[in-house]
């Protein structure tokens, strides 16, 4: 299957639920209580994030998604911290207010990247359904998906009402489910309960071939359009009538917390298909993110640079031949990273050992090297008839194979000036017996703050020489 990073600034997503605020209280401990055996924590950074049905919106904002929400929450600090929080990250939220019920609050105690402690505070919401019903009318002809995220704490009491009303206006349903009534999801476009939420509903499941089964009769009987059961170190498995199943295999390299694994699965589930993915292409992202989020602590938005990454690596283009569209959305990932750009350029007709140790030199001087190539016409306008002797596509290939090299990419003009000017690396590069304002391109790096360095070149090795010694023999 083939995986491509959706246009998510072109996908708006409304998501309806219960709405958390995740305290975290961080501290150092280094002694027992002498009142209890316990350790005793000295508090030093706290910390909130917002959790539940919040966090589900924030993840799709952090995927560059225009983001919405609706849900409940108290009148007090806990609910400014959520607006605080949201509003910075783009996110509209549309909090139904109750004066006299607090906001649910997950305090979380820990200490060198452990929990201790889990303190929760909160109370069933009683939510007027209409009012919320309202709310989400209101801002359905805005998206292009609707997710409920429901974590069973009573902000959600009209399933039914909100999933007839996205019907009205032809947008899919995406419902992540809670409790054992699954009746009240019927009719969504995808429900995505993990297994044991699922083997609530359906009962032990003793197989892949039993879970196929007993998932297939259950959108039979609810009358879904989908179900995705996500099963922990064992991946996905996405279940479409009329379709084989699809099995995917967990892209965790290292799980350090599964907190909002499952949000971070819809959100971006829910943001791929507002982007126009087909369905099996929205749960391969949904799973590559779920791999990501399960190695950070606590509950974390996966960022479009991140999973753009995981997209690279899952189709091998992490590194090698690039065009320069491709090439400025891998410069742009690696900054976000706080990585180097350094950049090179030249004909590289017939590849040497000064080339190999010149290049080597310049990936020395940042994190990732651009190697820049002069297309046929330009090298035969530089160096005559004749040359090059290699075409521009395999020069590129060749060099895409050196260990030094990060990035292969093109140009038809006989300066890479105009490159350049779109890559704007960190330190520009040239090999030869030049000074630095030779260089071209050097004054327009230098204006914006960056570096240009001249590193010698290996003697006795040149493609001139080695072309000329050639045609001697």
């Amino acid at each position: 299957m083939k995986l491509s990073m959706p246009r998510f600034d072109q996908a708006p997503v409304l998501v309806v639920g219960d709405v958390m605020l995740d305290r975290y209280w961080h501290g150092g401990t280094s002694r027992i209580s002498p009142e209890a055996p316990v350790p005793v924590v000295k508090v030093e950074q706290i910390e909130d994030r917002p959790g539940g049905a919040a966090n589900v919106a924030l993840n799709i904002a952090a995927l560059g998604a225009p983001a919405a929400l609706v849900g409940v929450t108290g009148e007090d600090e806990a609910r400014q911290s959520l607006v605080d929080s949201l509003a910075a990250a783009g996110v509209r939220a549309h909090f139904q207010c109750l004066e006299h019920q607090p906001t649910i609050v997950k305090l979380r105690v820990m200490s060198r990247h452990q929990q201790l402690l889990r303190m929760d505070f909160e109370e069933p919401f009683d939510t007027d359904p209409a009012a919320l019903l309202t709310d989400v009318e209101s801002l359905l002809a805005g998206v292009k998906v609707l997710v409920l995220s429901d974590y069973g704490k009573g902000a959600l009491k009209n399933h039914q009402a909100l999933i007839q009303a996205a019907r009205r206006h032809g947008i899919p349903v995406l419902a992540d489910p809670k409790g054992k009534d699954f009746e009240i999801y019927r009719g969504a476009s995808l429900i995505t309960p993990n297994l044991g939420e699922f083997e609530a509903i359906v009962g032990h499941c003793a197989d892949e071939a039993e879970l196929v089964a007993k998932g297939a009769e259950l959108m039979r009987q609810l009358e879904l359009g989908a179900l995705l059961v996500t099963r922990g170190e064992h991946g996905m498995t996405l279940l479409r009538p009329e379709h084989a199943p699809l099995h995917l295999p967990a892209r965790a390299r290292e799980v350090f917390d599964v907190t909002g694994a499952g949000d971070t699965v819809i959100s971006t589930l829910a943001a791929s298909l507002a982007a126009g993915e087909e369905l099996p292409q929205a749960v391969a992202l949904a799973n590559l993110a779920a791999g990501i989020v399960v190695g950070k602590l606590g509950t974390a938005a996966i960022s479009a640079p991140e999973l753009r990454r995981a997209v690279q690596r899952e189709e091998g283009s992490e590194r090698g031949v690039m065009t320069v569209e491709q090439l400025l959305t891998v410069v742009e990932d690696a900054r976000a990273q706080g990585e180097k750009i350094v950049f090179t350029n030249g004909c590289f007709d017939i590849l040497h050992a000064g080339h190999v140790t010149y290049l080597e030199q310049a990936r020395a001087q940042g994190d990732r090297l651009v190697v820049a190539v002069n297309d046929d016409g330009s090298v035969s306008r530089l160096k005559g008839p004749g040359r090059p002797i290699n075409s521009v596509d395999r020069r590129m290939a060749v060099l895409a194979g050196l260990e030094a090299v990060d990035w292969v990419v093109c140009f038809a003009e006989d300066t890479p000036e105009s490159l350049l000017a779109q890559v704007r690396p960190d330190v520009l590069v040239k090999g030869g017996d030049y000074g630095v304002d030779q260089v071209v391109g050097a004054d327009l790096v230098k204006a914006y703050g960056g570096v240009v360095k001249v590193l010698g070149l290996v003697e006795n090795s040149s493609t001139t020489a080695i072309v000329e010694k050639i045609r001697k023999a």
